[in-house]
């Protein structure tokens, strides 16, 4: 399937760039190009684009403004941020992005956002073919409620059953679980993933970790009131607590 794409950036270099690059994915075809969010927000809501490739520093409304404000649209596009700034990945993230590329863009790094961009335009684009049941009814379908969580691993989609999962993290703009001895990269942020997971069991050590309690197995002290905590699993990993999440921590296991 072809994905209709807009590049919104205040800077023409940046945006011809960008341009060129995407001219190398045949399933990318581009709409249009914005050099500002007010400017790029009246194209979305004229034309139903697939995907919006954000810099997220521009004048007015920056690019986290605008990706917050096209998810209140009934079709929002999918966003990739393209910048120059690491500081603001977590952000981001919370506005559902795809994937955020730093600036100079490394060919490889976009052909694999592209390529993850494509599994979940093709996942929405199955959803939006069969809505309901065979009759054409749009009755709500039961939501069912199971312990595993969907990872991909070697390009394949793995369900992770809650009790393997040591701890979650974020690491060069991706958010991977972690179990005995893999890597699984999934597309929930921590907040979602703090959500989903039962918290009475995973507790949030840092912004960039969610950890399982009970695969810790040692806690040392590090400095100024931080601590490291050891994991079960294959390589004794340390997940930092940060010297505001120590305190909870200490309530919670009582030391």
């Amino acid at each position: 399937m072809k994905l209709k794409a807009l590049i919104v950036d205040d800077e023409y270099p940046a945006r011809h760039e960008l341009r060129c690059m995407l001219s190398n994915f045949k399933n990318i075809e581009i709409l249009g190009e914005a050099a500002n969010g007010q400017e790029a927000l009246a194209l979305v809501k004229a034309l139903d684009y697939h995907v919006l490739f954000l810099d997220v520093s521009m004048p007015g409304m920056t690019g986290l403004e605008l990706g917050a404000a096209v998810q209140e649209l009934p079709k929002p596009p999918k966003v990739i941020f393209v910048t120059a700034y690491d500081e603001f990945a977590y952000k981001a993230f919370e506005v559902n992005a795809v994937d955020y590329l730093l600036k100079p863009v490394e060919p490889e790094r976009l052909k694999k956002a592209i390529e993850k961009l494509t599994r979940i335009c093709q996942v929405s684009a199955v959803s939006d073919e069969f809505p309901g049941e065979e009759d054409g009814s749009h009755e709500p379908v039961p939501l069912i409620k199971i312990d595993r969580l969907p990872a991909e691993n070697h390009g394949k989609t793995i369900l992770v059953p809650e009790s393997d999962i040591f701890y979650a993290f974020t690491e060069q703009d991706y958010i991977y679980i972690k179990t005995h001895q893999d890597k699984l990269v999934t597309r929930f942020t921590l907040k979602e993933l703090e959500a989903k997971l039962n918290p009475q069991i995973f507790f949030r050590t840092h912004r960039c970790y969610l950890v399982n309690l009970h695969k810790v197995i040692e806690i040392v002290p590090f400095f100024n009131g931080t601590y490291n905590l050891v994991m079960e699993d294959k390589e004794h990993s340390e997940v930092p607590v940060s010297r505001a999440q120590a305190k909870k921590l200490r309530k919670i296991l009582g030391f």
